[in-house]
């Protein structure tokens, strides 16, 4: 599927060649949030839910995950990997 194209070449100069190559996505698993757990990360910036598998080897599987976004209840998120879990979330007293 490379095709080569030539690109404009400035004056005096011979154009170049360069490959066009095809995008390859990784598989991704859809997963629904269940729960929100709290916020994550050093300044609050991530939120941990759990969701459950929905689809592929782990189905349903759930997993406590941190989320870097808006998100609620009921959202799909898509997962590239469904084997590595989220750390329990400390609650500090205050």
């Amino acid at each position: 599927m490379e095709q080569p194209t030539k690109q404009r070449a400035r004056p005096g100069q011979q154009p170049e060649e360069r490959k066009v190559t095809a995008v390859r996505f990784t598989d991704a698993v859809p997963a629904s949030v269940e729960e929100i757990i709290g916020r994550a990360g050093t300044r609050g910036e991530a939120i941990q839910v759990r969701c459950k598998i929905l689809d592929g080897r782990d189905k349903n599987k759930v997993l406590r995950r941190n989320v870097k976004g808006p998100v609620r209840i009921g959202d799909i998120l898509m997962l590239r990997e469904t084997e590595i879990e989220a750390q329990k979330l400390v609650q500090s007293r205050g």
